[in-house]
């Protein structure tokens, strides 16, 4: 430091310890680390380690000692028999201090010269002695003339006159004193004269003559090392600091006995025990330091090899913290938002958009402090507009000019399009503002120009008030002629998805958030408890901002000078208020860390204060005060920000590269720091950096230090800075970090200091997989630290923040080592990046699974498994569907806050629509997508899967359109054949009118109800998983192709219109031939056995149920089932108690011939029904007697459950894909009837579906069957993922092909249960897929359940997946052979046997 004494000095006067004949140097605390002399290896005979909780004592050989490091610390040292400057200091402005100190006589006073270069009268000495490596002073009896006791705390001693300096003479006789401390003080002007804000420590010598010929045991050296590292918080060291704290540890000892403490004495005192137990004591004391030692010794030694990864249950991260869905109608009401009053430049835009009657090209309002600009161009014929209005009350120029070329551009404008009153300037022209009418509504001043000519693409200007220029965040501001593309969705203007009171409040004060860092965090601070009330909505507003905040869309900084210690303290409120609501609410930790990320760590302390006396060291130091280091220096002092990390990056490397002033701007500018914007500051950067050839070393050792104080202030995710922060500064230090002291972390694991030493000493390695393994193994460790309540939690949560986000920087860089590894190597990173992701996410059940199934695949990858890529390829496409859950929760958390806040804000529309994608981009999940998607392809070549997989294989010909989802467009009418390409198939939509293909990279199954209809329709379709050949089909929008499946690939082609005539299907509603039923009537029954079941009364479903009932093997079950026949709910319809919503439904129903809306209103009033008495006693009776359970028998709750579940199967007539399925093939749906099956669910381990014709090939000699763990909703039903597929040949049943593993990540079970299943006159007619378009229902809610494959017998287990699936094949074939036509049926498996709950034709 500038302050401590010199380099030079330092080697010439006080590292040059006298060796007596002990071999022990006369003060070994002052034995350095020499420089220039290169000190012989030493032997040793004992060996011990002191790191931490343990100790290490260096071996000696006889009559000699190996010599002791030294970190050179804020502090004058002096040595033995020196009457010699021992320091010199520069103090403010030319003040010069020099020390002397002698002590040459034995057994004499020491004797300290002081001499300042000041001229005042009134200087004082304030000052004490330190003594037993106390921090109170002592105050010594001998004292100079003149001195006074200062409340009885220190002592004052006047200095003497001499010429322009001041003098003083203190001598010390106290043994005991070991060092004094001082200040020095000018009385008269209360001016104090310090060591960078601290005492000025002078150590006083030993005597030779105490010393001379003694020597200290070992042992009492270690157990005083011991001692000294308990004493200091058992901080962490590195090698350096553990031999310097051992040799200092030598020195205090040896400092004793020069005061005449015996050898003896010294084992009493350590031990604490009198002298007589002194040897016992001795040995109890080595056992504690014996057992510290084996304890280190126990853990690894990570610095030079790869470590060793524990085994671990995965299952001990889990996180289950789900945010519950939010109810925005409640929080509208809570917060009872109500229109705003309309600013006046608002009044003004709309007063002028009625008048003009023109489009309007750009409108945007800047925030001025706490003012307003609006510019609001605009077009009408041939004239362009651009009105500028503003609310700041004092007069206002405006400075502007036309742009021809580029935007920004600066060309004086013509003559004709001055407004009166402009004056010319060179390049440029002044128009003065106007204020509005007096009796107006609002007040504000305003000028209007209109440009004729089409050349002029825009208008650049600045404004001018009372001699200040006013800039767009130190930019010119610009009026874009051209009609800007507006990305904010259609809602953003309303605040839907988002805490709308907290982000308008956000917005009104953001004019006072500008002014600094200090005034934004506490304004953020100020905001939380809102935040937090307002639930996920209310955090994700408050992380929207500091993010703008981050990426510098908002003004950091406007004309206000505050100090890093302030703006330190301000980021520590924040952030330790964030740390309570992270242990507080679990359920949102994931946001929280996003927003501990975006505001760094800040602390109190003198941290943000270093960074204002540290650049002043620098400037000393390296003698480069003026220029461009005294303009950052200013802006240092005025309002630091991140923007410093990257200017003192850009000078190191500019440093390194031999003074390269491009190396200087290439960092600048790729961190997004412009010439422009170091001018924009309120203490501008003018200059470019200039240093001389021998500053090189100093600089960039003093630089390198001050990153690591701007970094622990500016960086959340800074890894070194984090680490430091939770292991602690060594009291020692070096360089700046010289006195500074931070306690580490307490608790730490053992195992966690040697990894985060392992994960710096390979942070820059090339192969990033050491490294990935180091970070992930602290992480783990760190893990159940972070879920617990600590006062330091937030310096845990910032480590943990830095080693992920280091995870991902690891990954970028490491992407060329994977260019030519196979698939072991990409699936182990993914992996990798996959529980790194899962350690920072709240609900990570998913991914922890999808963890295992990589480890699995991996096994079988390594034991060279059959299926290994196939079973890879399903963990793959779990994991995908993973990313997009996690991305499409982001969207819907953070998007809405961010275009409504940004909007407000006037943040650029850009960055509003890019701004969630940024937010995935920052994190693991970014990684992981690239590289799943590198392995993709070399997981479908070694599975032989190819790029298709054809669902529907029909030959089309149509023109591409493509959309979103199919859902957003199953209801709409396509004129002519269309090729839908979709990204987003679920399974249960419908297929719209008009559509010939379907072409999504979606994977609905294959046996789902979308892909069953699309069959039964001749629609074409397929599942494409090569991201290029979907790229150019989308490019292919608007073109005529022509598409040809086979079973396992598509070919696709332009044609011209010619040929479509020859398509072979259209699937146009022209086509499709009007189907016919027969209403059905009440036959006087409310329930009927399945013995009972005929054409008639029931449809095919129940029908099929009741016929194979008897014909089928033993071993295959179906489930007891009766039935509420058809004309039942018509008969409950007419009962007079329900007469209310029998006129309400005839009314609904004539609505809907316009207005479609209405389906929803019907099936909520059919749920309105009331049962009557007969029905209830009818369905009790015919249960019971079937041997089902009666619902009625738990209680009424339990009967209502029942009934309105049998409403809903009723009320399903009127979903909206059944309503508009039957009204496409001109269906009378008053003829519909539903019938209701009524069943024992059997609550299945797996369930399955069996086509017995092959439905992709149209092979008849080979079954195909899918099957889902849990109930089969999630097979036929939107849930996304694959179920297991395979196919068996009918002469070889007992031997099914595997041809996928399940991805499916939901399984859904239920408790002992009954099911009520649509069974309508209109599912099974011949030419119509009407099947599942109505509802099935459960009378209980079934349990969604997150699904691990990894332990699941079906997927793991050879035999036990060959028993499941021969016997599925078997009783699929079974039962086409009893009806003689291919069959399609569903059933489940529970404890190993198989139960058929439905059959019907194969379509």
């Amino acid at each position: 430091m500038s302050n401590s004494v010199s380099h030079n000095l330092l080697q010439q006067n006080l590292l040059q310890s006298k060796i007596n004949s002990s071999g022990i140097p006369a003060n070994t605390l002052l034995r350095p680390k020499c420089v220039h002399q290169v000190q012989p290896p030493r032997k040793s005979s004992i060996s011990k380690k002191f790191c931490g909780n343990s100790l290490q004592k260096t071996k000696l050989a006889m009559g000699s000692r190996p010599p002791a490091t030294f970190v050179p610390c804020a502090v004058l040292t002096t040595d033995q028999h020196s009457d010699q400057l021992a320091g010199k200091y520069n103090l403010d402005g030319n003040i010069e201090l020099q020390v002397y100190v002698d002590a040459s006589s034995p057994g004499s006073a020491t004797k300290v010269d002081i001499q300042v270069s000041y001229g005042g009268d009134s200087l004082v000495l304030h000052w004490g002695g330190l003594q037993d490596r106390k921090d109170n002073w002592v105050l010594p009896s001998r004292r100079p003339d003149g001195t006074i006791v200062y409340k009885n705390t220190a002592l004052r001693t006047p200095f003497a006159k001499s010429g322009s300096n001041s003098l003083l003479k203190i001598e010390i006789d106290d043994p005991a004193i070991q060092a004094i401390e001082f200040l020095i003080v000018d009385e008269s002007q209360n001016r104090w004269l310090k060591n960078n804000g601290g005492n000025f420590h002078v150590k006083l010598p030993l005597k030779e003559k105490s010393i001379s010929n003694v020597s200290v045991p070992e042992d009492l050296v270690q157990i005083q090392a011991y001692l000294r590292w308990e004493r200091k918080g058992k901080q962490m060291y590195t090698p350096k600091q553990e031999k310097v704290e051992y040799e200092a540890a030598r020195t205090e000892l040896l400092e004793e006995v020069a005061r005449g403490a015996s050898v003896q004495e010294l084992h009493a005192r350590l031990t604490k025990k009198d002298s007589d137990n002194s040897h016992e004591s001795s040995q109890a004391s080595n056992k504690e330091v014996s057992k510290a030692a084996k304890k280190q010794e126990s853990k690894q030694v990570y610095r030079n090899r790869r470590i060793s990864r524990k085994q671990r249950d995965l299952m001990k991260i889990l996180n289950k913290h789900a945010t519950k869905p939010v109810d925005e109608a409640k929080l509208r009401s809570e917060e009872s938002a109500q229109p705003k009053a309309l600013k006046p430049v608002e009044l003004f835009a709309q007063e002028k958009e009625e008048q003009d009657g023109a489009s309007i090209l750009n409108k945007k309002i800047y925030r001025l402090g706490d003012k307003d600009l609006l510019v609001l161009v605009t077009k009408i014929a041939d004239k362009t507009k651009v009105h500028l209005a503003t609310d700041i009350r004092e007069p206002i120029n405006l400075h502007w000019a036309l742009s021809v070329n580029r935007a920004g551009e600066w060309l004086e404008p013509p003559p004709n399009v001055l407004p009166q009153g402009s004056v010319s300037l060179n390049g440029a022209v002044e128009t003065q503002f106007v204020s509005g009418s007096v009796d107006s509504t609002y007040e504000v001043q305003s000028i209007e120009i209109e440009v004729q000519e089409e050349s002029f693409k825009g208008m650049p200007f600045v404004l001018c008030s009372s001699g200040n220029w006013i800039k767009n965040q130190g930019s010119d501001f610009y009026a874009d002629f051209s009609a800007a593309v507006k990305k904010i969705q259609k809602d953003a203007g309303e605040g839907n998805g988002t805490a709308k009171a907290l982000l308008d409040n956000i917005a009104d004060l953001e004019s006072k958030a500008q002014k600094s860092f200090m005034h934004r965090f506490n304004i953020a601070a100020d905001l939380i408890s809102q935040a937090k009330d307002a639930g996920e909505l209310g955090l994700a507003g408050i992380l929207v901002w500091m993010r703008f905040m981050a990426t510098r869309q908002l003004i950091w900084n406007k004309n206000y000078n505050v100090k890093p210690r302030e703006i330190s303290r301000a980021q520590d409120r924040l952030t330790g208020l964030l740390q309570n609501i992270y242990t507080s609410h679990p359920q949102y930790r994931e946001l929280l860390r996003m927003m501990l990320s975006a505001v760094g760590r800040g602390g109190e302390g003198d941290v943000g204060q270093r960074i204002r006396d540290e650049i002043l060291v620098i400037q000393g130091n390296c003698d480069c005060k003026g220029a461009m280091m005294e303009e950052w220096h200013q802006k240092l002092h005025n309002n630091t920000s991140p923007d410093d990390v990257v200017i003192c990056q850009a000078l190191i490397d500019y440093v390194k590269s031999d003074f390269d002033i491009g190396a200087y701007w290439k960092t600048l500018n790729d961190n997004g720091i412009t010439k422009e914007r170091l001018l924009s500051y309120d203490r501008a950067i003018h200059n470019e950096p200039s240093f001389r050839a021998d500053q090189k070393d100093r600089l960039l050792h003093d630089l390198g230090n001050y990153m690591r104080t701007l970094k622990a202030v500016h960086s959340g995710a800074d890894l070194e800075s984090a680490i430091t922060n939770c292991l602690g500064y060594s009291a020692e230090g070096q360089g700046f970090m010289v006195g500074v002291q931070i306690n580490p972390v307490s608790g730490l694991p053992s195992e966690v200091p040697g990894l985060l030493q392992f994960v710096m000493e390979h942070v820059e390695d090339k192969n990033v997989e050491v490294l990935l393994e180091g970070l992930l193994e602290a992480r783990q460790e760190l893990w159940p630290l972070l879920s617990k309540p600590n006062d330091r939690l937030k310096d845990l949560l910032f480590l943990d923040i830095a080693l992920d986000s280091t995870v991902r920087t690891a990954i970028e860089r490491g992407y060329e080592e994977l260019n030519n590894a196979g698939p072991e190597k990409i699936m182990y990173f993914i992996s990798m990046v996959l529980e790194n992701l899962a350690l920072s996410s709240d609900d990570n059940e998913d991914l922890l699974y999808c963890l295992k199934g990589w480890n699995h695949a991996l096994h079988m990858l390594k034991n060279n498994t059959d299926h290994w890529a196939l079973y890879a390829k399903s963990i793959l496409d779990r994991t995908r569907l993973a990313l997009a859950n996690k991305a499409e929760s982001y969207h819907r958390i953070l998007q809405p806050s961010a275009e409504y806040l940004g909007s407000k804000l006037g943040v650029d529309e850009w960055a509003l629509s890019i701004f969630t994608e940024e937010v995935i981009r920052a994190g693991s999940a970014a990684c992981l997508s690239a590289l799943i998607n590198r392995l993709d392809p070399v997981l479908r070549k070694t599975a032989n899967l190819g790029s298709w997989q054809v669902i529907s294989p029909v030959e089309v010909v149509g023109y591409v359109v493509v959309v979103d989802e199919l859902l957003t467009v199953q209801n709409k009418v396509y004129d002519k054949p269309t090729i839908l390409v979709a990204r987003s198939v679920r399974g249960e939509e419908e297929i719209p009118d008009g559509t010939v293909a379907v072409l999504t990279p979606d994977m609905p199954d294959v046996l789902s109800h979308v892909s069953v209809r699309a069959r039964n329709s001749k629609v074409c379709f397929a599942t494409c998983f090569d991201s290029d050949i979907l790229a150019d089909l989308q490019a292919c929008e608007g073109k005529l192709l022509c598409v040809k499946p086979t079973s396992v690939d598509v070919v696709y082609s332009e044609v011209n219109e010619s040929e479509l005539g020859d398509a072979s299907s259209t699937n146009l509603i022209e086509d499709i031939p009007a189907l016919t039923l027969v209403k059905k009537q009440f036959t006087g029954r409310y329930a009927i056995s399945s013995d009972e079941f005929t054409s008639e009364m029931v449809g095919a479903k129940s029908r099929n149920i009741s016929y194979i009932k008897g014909k089928l093997p033993s071993w295959v079950g179906i489930p007891t089932s009766i039935a509420l026949p058809f004309g039942v709910f018509e008969k409950v319809l007419s009962e007079d108690s329900n007469k209310a919503v029998a006129d309400k439904l005839e009314i609904l129903k004539k609505k809907l011939k316009g207005d479609f809306g209405s389906l929803g209103e019907i099936r909520e009033t059919v749920l309105q029904l009331t049962a009557p008495p007969p029905l209830v006693q009818e369905l009790k009776s015919k249960m019971q007697s079937s041997g089902m359970p009666w619902p009625g028998d738990e209680g009424e709750q339990r009967w209502e459950q029942a009934w309105l579940a049998i409403k809903k199967v009723w009320a399903s007539k009127w979903n909206e894909r059944a309503y508009f399925s039957t009204r496409r093939v001109k269906l009378e749906h008053d003829y519909l009837c539903m019938a209701v099956l009524v069943q024992e669910i059997i609550n299945a381990d797996y369930a399955f579906v069996i086509h017995t014709t092959n439905p992709s090939s149209g092979d008849s000699s080979e079954i195909y069957a899918e099957v889902v763990k849990g109930l089969g909703e999630t097979l036929v039903g939107a849930y996304p993922g694959r179920a297991l597929s395979f196919i068996s040949k009918k002469n070889a049943l007992d031997s099914p092909q595997l041809l996928g593993y399940p991805s499916k990540p939901i399984g859904l079970f239920i408790r002992r249960s009954i099911i009520f299943r649509s069974d309508s006159n209109g599912e099974d007619l011949e030419g119509y897929a009407g099947a599942g378009l109505y509802d099935s229902v459960p009378m209980d809610a079934e349990e969604e359940v997150v699904l691990d494959y990894s332990s699941d017998p079906l997927v793991t287990d050879a035999n036990f997946q060959k028993t499941i699936l021969s016997s599925i094949a078997r009783a699929g074939s079974a039962i086409e052979e009893l009806y003689g036509s291919a069959q399609d049926i569903e059933g489940v498996i529970r404890d190993g046997k198989l139960y058929v709950v439905q059959t019907r034709p194969q379509m």
